[in-house]
């Protein structure tokens, strides 16, 4: 009688865990943790004969026979505690980043957390987190070597850490560019900002940058003026291309759930030596060349460029550079590619190329789709350069050419993070962009 009393309550136990997973996005294997903890302790204070043993009752999770469902929890559970690597709960959506901080509803409270959610080469990226916030109060920018106190460019060139957030809703139309300095978080999260229809922003020099939850647009070549880049320093800045973002010369950046389109020059351009950078969770739409990841085939200090490129989403209008690369070592893993008209992923100068469990979706145009492009070099030159296609998903006719004698330390070097399976990605790049987060509420 009692085996039959804990064989019922354990079967309507699971039975109630799988129907619990429809309730917004908590963690099944903390559901699952609390409810088995609350069953052992109804067991144990009810009577001897329908006592169940801890170790009994654990152990019972993992046998499949006779009960399949059991088999499903068990399978549930592991693949959610298999996402933990970052220390925090999991969301169970498999993307490593948002799992560790999404499932809060008091991530308001703790927004630094999202410091040690970083994945790729640029996970070291601290930012501003062992600074002070500074909350943006004033969307003008009246005077770029003398900004005012609450403004967005009197945040950036402190020469202290920063978390730097936002008042409320603003659009920022910068006259010069953004020039920021180091152990910076721009955080965005919890409003609507857009940095539009002027400059945009420099990370030129300095290390440790975090940028999150913008939306960057329309950004306009300017220059032939001051700018101010710390408390003690201002200078004459030249025309500037009107990127989006720009990285020139800097280390241990993240480029975390923005929107980017349409801009002068390049969406994220990253050149001159700089390296352990991670662009992750972004929305790219309408633009011509996306993504520049080294200066010039003739600058071969590039080479010791790492970048990640994960869990993006390009989109609607894009037409080529997702990214252009030179010189150094490029991981491309779960990004999901819906439009381009030229190709997808370009290079010169030799550049490594690691492109793991993404999505490809040629254009309808018959000559275009391969998803690659070598740039105005010789095939006999291309075929030894290492790029590798593992696990993509080509769709529309994509196809991707690989090259190269697939050189063990070369993809080392080019690899950063575990690729989830392809068929994962419009999970994983679904909320891609700059998130609509709300106090109080899972982001």
């Amino acid at each position: 009688m009692g085996a039959s009393l804990r064989c019922f309550a354990f079967c309507t136990l699971l039975i109630a865990m799988l129907s619990a997973g429809v309730n917004g996005r908590m963690q099944k294997d903390e559901l699952v943790q609390l409810r088995i903890e609350e069953l052992l302790k109804s067991l144990k204070n009810g009577s001897t004969v329908d006592r169940v043993n801890e170790s009994e009752l654990r152990n019972e999770q993992a046998v499949s026979n006779p009960e399949e469902i059991v088999s499903l929890v068990e399978t549930s559970i592991k693949n959610s505690t298999a996402r933990r690597e970052l220390g925090y709960f999991s969301c169970g959506t498999g993307n490593p980043i948002d799992d560790c901080w999404r499932c809060d509803p008091k991530w308001h409270l703790n927004r630094k957390r999202l410091a040690d959610c970083a994945i790729g080469f640029g996970r070291n990226a601290v930012g501003g987190r062992d600074g002070r916030y500074y909350v943006v109060t004033d969307p003008s920018d009246d005077d770029a070597v003398n900004p005012r106190q609450g403004t967005l460019r009197h945040a950036v060139i402190q020469d202290e850490p920063l978390w730097i957030v936002f008042k409320r809703d603003m659009v920022i139309t910068l006259k010069q560019e953004l020039i920021m300095n180091s152990f910076k978080t721009i955080d965005g999260r919890g409003v609507n900002v857009h940095i539009a229809n002027g400059a945009c922003i420099t990370i030129q020099y300095i290390t440790n940058v975090i940028i999150h939850g913008l939306n960057i647009h329309d950004c306009k070549p300017t220059g032939n003026a001051m700018v101010r880049s710390s408390p003690s320093h201002y200078g004459w800045r030249t025309i500037a291309d009107g990127d989006g973002i720009s990285i020139f010369g800097a280390s241990h950046i993240w480029i975390d759930h923005n929107s980017l389109a349409n801009c002068a020059d390049g969406l994220i351009d990253a050149i001159m030596a700089s390296t352990a950078i991670t662009i992750s969770n972004n929305y790219f739409t309408h633009h011509n060349e996306v993504m520049l990841l080294g200066h010039s085939d003739s600058y071969t200090r590039d080479k010791i460029m790492q970048v990640t490129i994960a869990y993006n989403h390009f989109g609607e209008g894009l037409i080529q550079r997702m990214p252009r690369c030179r010189h150094g070592y490029f991981h491309v893993v779960n990004n999901d590619y819906t439009h381009w008209e030229m190709y997808a992923i370009g290079g010169s100068a030799e550049p490594t190329i690691n492109s793991q469990g993404n999505r490809y979706v040629a254009p309808s145009n018959p000559f275009a789709k391969e998803a690659t492009k070598r740039v105005d070099t010789n095939e006999y030159v291309w075929k030894r350069w290492n790029w590798r296609s593992e696990g993509d998903l080509m769709l529309n006719g994509a196809y991707f050419t690989p090259s190269g004698a697939g050189a063990g330390a070369s993809y080392a070097r080019a690899s950063s993070l575990a690729a989830k399976p392809s068929s994962w990605v419009g999970t994983l790049t679904s909320d891609a962009g700059a998130l609509s987060c709300s106090h109080g509420r899972l982001c």
